[in-house]
């Protein structure tokens, strides 16, 4: 793609991530980055570590708040080929980042969306440790390709991880499989590899879950001066055994594809236009359940074809009172809150959209917008007759 390409295509987004902190994630988004830029890729970086930003230190991003493009757009860091952005470029050293959920949320987005990331190929979302917040906020904003779950091989570390990844999973976050980080200490003097904590942890889990695992990376005592100087480890040591594995990881999520069955995301579509209406993706007996190949809209109803060829009707009076939002469903119970006598029986549907890989967002006739469909809850709802519509 040329670099001066009017209209690049959206970047491959893959998610770095870690059930417990201090397992070296952002380390290994690093270092991984550097080695696809030196495999001739486009990569940037947004560090979605909110709170704890470290990626600038670890690739020595130059002091200094971004600059704007003509167009608005903020201009992200340039440090060792890599496009870089992060809340440690916004903030001085020893200023907190004190934000509430929304403030976070609306960083997170503008770091994906405002950000100028020109002919980037590969996007890496360095983050924060745990299942929470933020995961959520980017699973359901981006199309993620897939996401790297980094643990190291202490056994507390592994059942934590294994958090991480189920949580990815119900999603509809595809596992592009699980890095084992630390994984023994290379002797500076000799180059012998011992393990300190446990070993094959991370392969094992990866077994047990079906994902790939991607590699072991160790621990090399010049990880901490890199990490001080600025300077990744990938740059500092490239010969070491950990410059070895990095660049295995980086070759494999290269290459690796996510599935793409289904329609593509992101999508917001207005029913009575064409416009923004997701285009229709192959059916197959052998596809997936759980992806959806087509939406059609009928006054009163909506159709659903799903990638196994499966056709199912629902009418709209049916989906506003299934909603499953905190307005109309208890969040503790479940209990409806809704009362179905107070829903129109001529209620359509006016917006679809979807909620990264695993949702749908929908508006009604009488404004309620705000239920989040899953796309499991949806292939479970039974087909409404067309003649009750």
């Amino acid at each position: 793609m040329a670099p001066n390409d009017p209209h690049p295509k959206a970047p491959r987004m893959i998610a770095v991530s870690s059930g417990k902190g201090g397992v070296g994630k952002s380390t290994v988004t690093a270092n991984i980055a550097v080695a696809m830029t030196e495999a001739g890729l486009r990569v940037g970086i947004v560090d979605a570590d909110i709170y704890g930003p470290s990626i600038p230190g670890i690739l020595g991003v130059p002091a200094g708040k971004p600059a704007m493009t003509p167009g608005g757009m903020i201009e992200p860091a340039m440090a060792h080929g890599i496009r870089v952005i992060s809340m440690g470029m916004l903030t001085d050293d020893d200023s907190p980042a004190i934000l509430r959920g929304p403030m976070v949320t609306k960083y997170l987005q503008s770091f994906v969306r405002q950000v100028d990331w020109g002919d980037t190929q590969v996007l890496l979302l360095d983050l924060p440790p745990g299942t929470g917040d933020i995961q959520l906020t980017l699973a359901q904003a981006f199309p993620l390709a897939g996401a790297v779950v980094v643990s190291t091989p202490q056994d507390v570390s592994l059942k934590i991880a294994r958090r991480g990844l189920r949580m990815m999973e119900q999603v509809k976050v595809p596992i592009l499989g699980v890095i084992e980080n630390m994984s023994g200490f290379t002797c500076p003097s000799c180059g012998t590899l011992t393990h300190i904590f446990h070993q094959g942890g991370g392969e094992a889990i990866a077994q047990e879950l079906g994902v790939p695992f991607l590699g072991k990376v160790p621990l090399d005592p010049a990880v901490v001066d890199c990490g001080d100087d600025g300077v990744p480890l990938l740059k500092a040591a490239p010969d070491g055994p950990a410059a070895a594995a990095y660049r295995r990881i980086a070759a494999a999520l290269a290459g690796a594809d996510a599935d793409a069955a289904g329609i593509a995301t992101p999508f917001r579509w207005t029913v009575t236009e064409a416009d923004g209406k997701p285009a229709p993706a192959p059916v197959s007996p052998d596809g997936p359940a759980d992806r959806l190949a087509a939406l059609e809209h009928a006054p009163g109803r909506l159709t659903l074809t799903w990638t196994d060829g499966t056709t199912q009707t629902l009418g709209a009076r049916d989906l506003r009172i299934a909603c499953p939002c905190a307005k109309c469903r208890d969040e503790m119970t479940g209990a409806r809150l809704l009362d179905p006598a107070t829903v129109a029986f001529d209620i359509d549907l006016t917006r679809i959209w979807s909620v990264g890989n695993y949702a749908l967002g929908m508006a009604f006739s009488d404004g309620h917008d705000t239920g989040i469909y899953t796309l499991k809850s949806l292939r479970a709802m039974a087909s409404t007759a067309m003649e009750d519509v």
